[in-house]
């Protein structure tokens, strides 16, 4: 289709962007070391590191790497939650020209033995929280060597000691594991400071990242993500957001893990980039903790996706806290909902700008500008150097305004899975990657997910979308969390199903129905009602609509 969207653009972003600027994630690593090394890089439980420290940790990681006999291309595999150690143990991975395989901390024992074996990971840095998790499959992996961490690891040395054996002793949160061959990953970094470090030869075609993805709805895949594919996508949020982040002087909170490909590239590069401190949030469901940290940072950027803003705005002492300084929130990862958007900027006076990716596309392939006034429902307009078609289904491409699949093409598009070849095949097609997300396009060039096909509800023939069914639920006063699902019928072929969560004792199905009622025809209201404590989410808090159908 035309690039209408390039008509409102804000006018510092650039209609493309050179996805070779730089050969690889190295060399935007190391200008910024250059650029920025006095300045705060992470922080986490009150411990910050500045670029240079982070630069010399992740080299002396990368030496020790180099060391022990891994080669490039060699797959390391991290399995942690935030800490300061993350991103030493990532940019060193990077810097000895291996790939880097995010992993799940919480995943269960199959999960992880999957994923290690697929990825065929040589190496593991993992928090000893999850040691016992990887002590029951590492016999049938391929990994030579386990590098392990407490939490604390990183801190003030009394601070540190305090908090393991808090950890350890008191909380009894470090199950017993039986890894002989495991070492410290601290440990590590002081054997690498002793070796040479050689750096590679890292080339744009090069795996940065073995990005895996589709736990919830099949076998996991590795989205191969090369060291140009997530340049590029770099390059596009760079460009995105260079009329408002001042370079070195923005303060960022990640409350989404960073093994997560949102928080990896939205605030883990994006802000390497820009020389800016990320925040580091380990443990996000804690909303009390949370809201503490945020009162106690002068915060300018936060990132998240629906479920964790609805938690803030829902937490005690969140509305207390001093917004001025905000300049971007952002959402990605699930559809913002109409009441939560509109509460944010009732109560911190700035806009919850939406954005949409995927793991495949390294991630990001449309936002919202800055520039935004009020949130419009929208998911943005594509990146730079983006292409997006809307089809039906049998692939012709459908009208202005019409909905269809959206397919996608662009520099951040990922090579393939690996080896998947007719996995890969199936999702690419001449180029362009099928998202299996159902969306319209409005005459400005701003797109607007209707929903995932698998998700779509079929009533008596009649196409049911729940995201709708859910944002005119939450409206309601005393309903916090919502999620819709067909459910077979006999006459109809399927029902609306909601699934609410409220803590509002005396609220009752007769309530939910007639509030729906109210504000949907008659075939899109909810025929039964079921009231839980909580929506099962996965880690970055996307409901997972699946395991309600299942139930």
């Amino acid at each position: 289709m035309e690039k209408i969207w390039l008509n409102n653009y804000d006018s510092d972003v650039a209609k493309e962007v050179d996805a070779d600027k730089y050969s690889s994630l190295v060399d935007v690593f190391e200008q910024s070391i250059a650029t920025f090394a006095n300045n705060v890089s992470y922080i986490n439980m009150g411990k910050s590191i500045t670029f240079a420290e982070l630069d010399q940790l992740s080299k002396d990681f990368a030496a020790y790497l180099q060391s022990i006999g891994l080669k490039k291309g060699d797959a390391v595999a991290i399995m942690m939650p935030n800490l300061l150690q993350y991103p030493v143990a990532l940019f060193g991975v990077l810097r000895a020209g291996m790939t880097v395989v995010n992993v799940n901390p919480l995943y269960t024992a199959r999960e992880l033995q999957h994923q290690l074996q697929d990825s065929n990971a040589k190496a593991i840095v993992i928090v000893e929280n999850f040691a016992c998790t990887l002590s029951e499959v590492i016999a049938d992996t391929n990994v030579e060597k386990v590098l392990l961490t407490s939490i604390g690891d990183m801190l003030p040395t009394i601070k540190k000691w305090i908090v393991n054996f808090a950890i350890k002793h008191v909380k009894k949160m470090v199950p017993s594991y039986h890894l002989p061959q495991a070492e410290s990953f601290t440990l590590a970094i002081k054997v690498g400071a002793t070796k040479t470090y050689t750096r590679p030869t890292v080339g744009g075609e090069d795996l940065a990242f073995l990005q895996y993805t589709g736990g919830t709805t099949g076998v996991s895949k590795g989205a191969m993500l090369t060291h140009r594919n997530a340049v590029a996508n770099l390059e596009q949020v760079a460009s995105v957001l260079a009329a408002v982040v001042i370079p070195g002087k923005e303060n960022v909170v990640t409350a989404l893990p960073l093994y997560h490909i949102f928080a990896l590239q939205a605030n883990c590069l994006a802000f390497i980039k820009f020389g800016c401190p990320n925040l580091l949030i380990t443990n996000p469901r804690d909303m009390t903790a949370f809201v503490k940290a945020l009162s106690n940072y002068p915060f300018t950027i936060i990132t998240g996706v629906n479920t964790l803003f609805n938690g803030l705005l829902n937490t005690p002492g969140f509305s207390d806290i001093d917004f001025t300084n905000v300049k971007i929130s952002l959402a990605g990862g699930a559809a913002v909902q109409k009441t939560v958007a509109e509460r944010w900027k009732a109560t911190t006076g700035h806009v919850l700008l939406e954005g949409y990716g995927l793991t495949e596309c390294s991630p990001v392939v449309t936002v919202n500008h800055p520039s935004l006034k009020t949130h419009k429902g929208s998911i943005g307009m594509p990146m730079p150097s983006t292409d997006i078609k809307l089809v039906d289904d049998d692939g012709i491409e459908v009208a202005l305004g019409q909905s269809g699949e959206m397919l996608v093409k662009g520099p951040q598009v990922m090579s393939g899975y690996l080896n998947r070849e007719e996995a890969t095949n199936d999702i690419i097609k001449d180029g362009w990657l099928a998202t299996g997300d159902i969306a319209k396009c409005d005459e400005n060039g701003f797109f607007y997910i209707v929903d995932r096909k698998k998700d779509m509800i079929l009533v008596s023939g009649f196409n049911v979308y729940p995201n709708e069914i859910e944002d005119v639920t939450a409206m309601h006063p005393d309903i916090i969390e919502a999620a819709a699902v067909g459910v077979p019928h006999e006459s109809s072929g399927e029902i609306v199903k909601i699934y609410v969560v409220s803590e509002n004792e005396a609220l009752t199905e007769e309530d939910v129905i007639k509030h729906c009622r109210d504000h949907l025809t008659g075939y899109k209201v909810p025929k039964k009602v079921e009231f839980r404590n909580e929506l099962p989410k996965s880690n970055v808090g996307k409901i997972l609509r699946r395991e309600l159908r299942d139930d």
